[in-house]
């Protein structure tokens, strides 16, 4: 059985909100008959945009992150719901707005926040995967269409399939430890939830301060190899993907010709921009 699952890239994401608006150019004002009520113009998201910016000047860089209901295949909303909320064969969540009129108990059963109460219809909300336009044949759900940079794909195949697909491209769940088995998946969400490390390396060789290109830098903890990466034509690295927390590390720099340099430092919940490191001989 092909189900229907949403990725979304990170690093494509460029916070134009297109995705926010298609919804709501789709929902507000508009009831769908066992799909949806209308929307309300105001305080609903049900595609909202996170953001995170990391690290400071001169390393500085911002991350969005579209999140909606994730059609979860073991939904809490569908055990509290009892008969209100369905999930169907292909993967979608819905909340039928008639059978979960005053049922305002489900919002709370969201560990995601994804559900939002309409005060006017007097019922619990989400953005259903516009099941009510894939079910009349459309091929991808509006938020997808009107992405511009491609940050949202939505894909139907098996489940088999998808596994290898979130294998190979390294996706990820929002919230793995919810334990919800969501359809949504992200891409690159190490640009959210992760740190980094970055700096500048320079040498002083006969005198003369430059960039140093192509030196070694790693990154050690507990005597073992966290990561590594090469300094750039301007001397730059960024080392990145670090879990929070990670807690005393040191930083080794070498280059052939030069004296290597070490430094101790502690990564916390932010990241760590470094000032520049000089190298000699």
């Amino acid at each position: 059985m092909k189900k229907w699952n949403l990725v979304v890239d990170v690093a494509e994401c460029t916070n134009c909100n297109n995705c926010f608006i298609a919804c709501k150019d789709e929902y507000v004002g508009n009831e769908f008959p066992g799909y949806s009520a209308p929307q309300p113009l105001h305080g609903h998201k049900w595609i909202n945009i996170l953001k995170k910016e990391r690290g400071r000047y001169p390393t500085v860089d911002v991350a969005y992150v579209p999140t909606m209901c994730n059609h979860c295949d073991d939904a809490p909303c569908v055990k509290q719901g009892n008969g209100a909320v369905i999930k169907r064969s292909d993967g979608i969540v819905i909340i039928d707005p008639d059978k979960a009129v005053n049922r305002k108990d489900i919002v709370a059963s969201c560990p995601y926040g994804a559900i939002w109460w309409n005060d006017e219809y007097k019922v619990p909300q989400i953005w259903s995967f516009d099941a009510h336009l894939i079910d009349h044949g459309w091929q991808q759900p509006r938020c997808v269409q009107t992405c511009p940079t491609g940050a949202l794909k939505a894909i139907k195949v098996t489940d088999a399939e998808m596994g290898e697909i979130a294998k190979s491209e390294g996706l990820e769940a929002l919230r793995p430890e919810f334990n919800t088995k969501p359809r949504v998946l992200y891409k690159n969400l190490h640009l959210f939830n992760k740190v980094f490390v970055a700096g500048e390396v320079l040498a002083t060789v006969d005198g003369v301060i430059d960039c140093l290109s192509e030196a070694a830098v790693e990154l050690h903890s507990q005597g073992k190899l966290l990561a590594s990466a090469r300094t750039d034509e301007f001397g730059e690295f960024k080392i990145d993907g670090l879990s929070p927390r990670a807690g005393a590390c040191e930083l080794r720099v070498s280059h052939t010709g030069l004296d290597p340099i070490s430094i101790t430092l502690s990564i916390e919940e932010e990241s760590v921009v470094l000032n520049a490191l000089m190298m000699s001989r």
